[in-house]
């Protein structure tokens, strides 16, 4: 198998430079302060799935070695609105980050260290010098194997002084809410509200404010049982179940518990709380997990029979809606950027739609391109609206009609190359409609708003010119319009089609100055004839009622569009040659036991940028011919690469999967190198 063969050169680390530092009790930090420490440079920026993975994987590693290990975030901002300070200091106490926080705004820091991607992380030794560098997540294990390694050496060389970092906490917020997500309203009145911040569900009297009882001891963790005593962590999305379902399935309310990775049910008459679906480990791309369609490798996309739900992996659920037209709950998978359906009657959770790629495709939703869905909706013809947070878009997804399967499923390839195409493959793999995917097998997937990932804004009009800043709530409004709460706006945005239905609908803006909206419920308000938006404002900590009027009209806004602005790489036109490093951590090697152990895709903005070296492939090594009449654009690329413990004694070997998506933007060059090298582990 052909590997990398680039090696990272041993380099001074360069100083952290930004506008501002957190959770240090108001002094900066300089690298000088950490030496004879193990610093691990976080670069992440608060909208990023993948980085919010990170935080969750480096707690237990910063809180086992606090004492050798400094952990500092270098927050490097994709959106307009996470570069407001109050944004990001919200955001680090919602996320309870533990460690100093570098604000990097201008991305001074990350281009000093060439990140390229969010999550990006960085290991500098006690003497100032970088040892490693991986980007992705599913990295917990390396670094804590190199954290043992350096510790070891350093306290051989006595580099190494062990004691308290610069970390200091924030003072605590106190509130019936903190860092509220989601709504809905139950039969009796009261509003169920995911507490995301206090780690339970908060149930309100109809005045939104007056707290009628607690749902979870309030501590982050995965534990059933009555209400005081269950434990979540950052519920997200809320769906209430049919009366009919929810006595066949022994409860009301399903959960996405979002770091959690799981689905949990909650029956409303005494609060008893189930976990109903995933295992609580998050699933990563391309791990083997269970039974799959293709030889050698297994995946989520099921090959006759379904497994119980609660001994399946899921992602970071982030929200969930019931469908009566399929019979099933649809779950918003924003960790690997899917939509799952999960059946609480028989207990089995399956994908349906998107093929773990991050981005915009509509169509078969076998084929789709999600980007962390995080809202869904239910419209009264059937179809389920989503908003898909890092295309800032507003999607859609019709039920169909359910597809009759062939009898037998079609060939695949193995390997990573096979796990890239199952999405592809799901209907030829199903034997017969056994599960909850059959329901959704005639879906087609819509975009009503949005252009892509690196597109956003806030600009009302024709839906096809607007734009939206990374929304996390959807809902339908009594006429047939959607209200979106773009989130990174402040702002609450309707959607409404057009006349007839020929042409892309407008959009406008209905309220504004909101914080950081996340969720919305539609009630009616039959004494002034309107509708009242009851808007879950989640850097605000409360529920805002906004009434609007019986024409349900909004103003039209410019504020203008923005693009993502990251440092561009300068490539040379012809020949690149693109070199992803990554190589086993120590005691580890690579697993092709059951195929090809890597995986390497390949794409590009606009097309025409790449005249060769496109697609899917095992080498991590590619020749890409660059088009000299293209001058820029933007370079998609996708690794994969698996490896397992080496010791031979050793029968059942951990195995650890190491993955990450880059867009690169690029400025085609006369006399540029020649050469892109991506660190995935290095």
């Amino acid at each position: 198998m052909t590997t990398s063969s680039t090696r990272l050169p041993k380099v001074r680390a360069s100083e952290l430079v930004g506008r501002g530092w957190l959770n240090t009790g108001g002094r900066d930090v300089a690298l000088a302060d950490l030496r004879g420490k193990i610093v691990l440079l976080d670069f992440w920026t608060f909208c990023c799935i993948n980085c919010l993975h990170v935080l969750d994987e480096l707690r237990e590693l910063e809180e086992q070695y606090r004492d050798v290990l400094v952990i500092v975030g270098v927050h490097s901002p994709k959106f307009v609105h996470e570069a407001d300070p109050l944004a990001l200091a919200a955001a680090v106490e919602r996320y309870e980050v533990h460690h100093p926080v570098l604000d990097d705004p201008e991305l001074v820091t990350w281009s000093a260290y060439t990140a390229r991607a969010w999550p990006t992380l960085v290991v500098i030794d006690p003497e100032g010098y970088i040892v490693a560098q991986m980007a992705g997540e599913g990295h917990q294990s390396n670094v804590e194997r190199l954290v043992r390694d350096l510790v070891a050496e350093h306290d051989a060389k006595g580099t190494l002084h062990r004691g308290g970092g610069p970390y200091v906490p924030p003072e605590p917020t106190a509130g019936t809410l903190r860092f509220p997500a989601k709504a809905v309203a139950l039969p009796g009145g009261t509003l169920l509200v995911a507490d995301a911040g206090h780690h339970s569900l908060a149930e309100l009297a109809a005045d939104g404010e007056t707290l009628v009882r607690r749902i979870g001891s309030g501590e982050r963790g995965l534990v059933d049982g009555g209400p005081d005593e269950a434990r979540f962590s950052e519920p997200n999305g809320l769906t209430l179940l049919p009366e009919d379902v929810a006595a066949d399935a022994g409860y009301d309310v399903l959960v996405a518990d979002t770091v959690n990775h799981a689905l949990r049910g909650v029956r409303l008459s005494d609060g008893a709380v189930t976990t109903v679906a995933g295992t609580g480990v998050q699933y990563l791309v391309g791990e083997p997990t269970v039974p799959s369609p293709l030889p050698g490798r297994t995946d989520l996309w099921r090959a006759g029979g379904a497994r119980a739900a609660t001994s399946v992996p899921l992602s970071s659920p982030w929200d969930v809606v019931w469908s009566p037209q399929t019979g099933t709950a649809l779950v918003a998978m924003a960790g690997n950027h899917q939509l799952w359906a999960f059946d609480p009657r028989d207990g089995v959770v399956e994908p349906v739609a998107g093929t773990m790629n991050e981005g915009l495709t509509d169509g078969d939703p076998r084929e789709a391109w999600f980007a962390q869905t995080s809202g869904t909706a239910l419209a009264a013809d059937g179809r389920v609206w989503l908003a898909d947070s890092e295309v800032s878009a507003l999607r859609w997804i019709d039920p169909g009609t359910p597809v009759a399967a062939p009898a037998e499923a079609a060939p695949a390839t193995g390997g990573f190359a096979g796990l890239v195409g199952a999405g592809a493959a799901l209907a030829a793999a199903r034997t017969a409609p056994t599960g909850p995917a059959d329901a959704w097998s005639g879906a087609v997937v819509g975009t009503a708003v949005g252009a892509g990932l690196f597109d956003f804004g806030h600009r009302d009009g024709a839906a096809d010119q607007a734009l939206l800043q990374h929304p996390l709530g959807v809902a339908v409004l009594p006429d047939g319009s959607v209200v979106v709460a773009d989130t990174y706006n402040g702002a609450v945005r309707r959607w409404s089609p057009a006349a007839g239905g020929d042409g892309p609908g407008e959009v406008s803006t209905l309220a504004t100055g909101l914080a950081e909206p996340s969720g919305i419920v539609v009630q009616a308000d039959a004494e002034a004839g309107g509708v009242t938006l009851l808007v879950v404002e989640s850097a605000a900590h409360r529920l805002t009622r906004i009434a609007l009027p019986a024409t349900l009209a909004g103003e039209v806004l410019d504020a203008g569009a923005h693009r993502t602005q990251r440092p561009v790489t300068d490539i040379a036109p012809g020949e690149l040659a693109l070199d992803v490093v990554f190589t086993p951590a120590a005691g580890q090697k690579y697993d092709d036991r059951f195929g090809p152990s890597t995986m390497l895709r390949v794409s590009a903005t606009p097309a025409e940028l790449l005249l060769d070296g496109a697609g899917d492939d095992v080498p991590l090594t590619r020749t890409l011919r660059i088009n000299p009449e293209v001058a820029e654009g933007v370079l998609h690329i996708t690794a994969r690469a698996a490896s397992c413990d080496a010791d031979p004694a050793i029968e059942f070997p951990a195995c650890h999967l190491n993955s990450q998506d880059w867009g690169v933007p690029v400025r085609v060059a006369a006399g540029a190198p020649a050469d892109l090298s991506l660190p995935l582990h290095g």
